[in-house]
C-alpha cells in the first residue's frame, strides 16, 4: 500500500480546515463555519464536504471521501497484455466499415 488507510494515521497526516458553506440552508449554515476540507499532505488530495449542516458530520462525510479516494490510489496497476484481434472480429470490423460506406455512399445522392 502507498498510502495508510488506518484512521488514526489519516488523521494525523490530513490537515483539516472550516469555512462557512454557502448555498440554501439559511441562517445557521450562512453565518457558522460548517464546511470542511481535508488536505492530505502525503497524496496532495484536497476534499471537501458543506452538504450537511453540522460540522461534524461533514467532517465524517469528508474523511469518507478520502478514505475512498485513497483506496483508489492504493489499487494497484494491472499492466496491459496485448493481445491480437481474432479472426471473426477483423471480419465484423471490416463488414461494419463496409456498411457504413454504402450508407454514406447512398447519402450523396446522384450529383457525383
Amino acid at each position: 500500500m502507498r498510502y495508510s488507510l488506518d484512521p488514526e494515521i489519516l488523521a494525523a497526516q490530513t490537515d483539516v480546515e472550516t469555512y462557512t458553506g454557502g448555498g440554501p440552508g439559511g441562517q445557521h449554515r450562512n453565518k457558522s463555519q460548517t464546511a470542511v476540507r481535508l488536505h492530505h499532505r502525503p497524496s496532495g488530495i484536497i476534499v471537501t464536504a458543506t452538504e450537511r449542516r453540522s460540522q461534524l458530520a461533514n467532517k465524517k462525510v469528508a474523511f469518507e471521501r478520502l478514505h475512498r479516494r485513497l483506496v483508489e490510489l492504493n489499487r494497484p496497476v494491472v499492466a496491459r497484455v496485448a493481445t491480437r484481434p481474432t479472426r471473426s472480429s477483423k471480419r465484423k470490423r471490416l463488414e461494419q466499415k463496409s456498411h457504413d460506406s454504402r450508407k454514406k455512399r447512398d447519402r450523396r445522392g446522384f450529383d457525383d
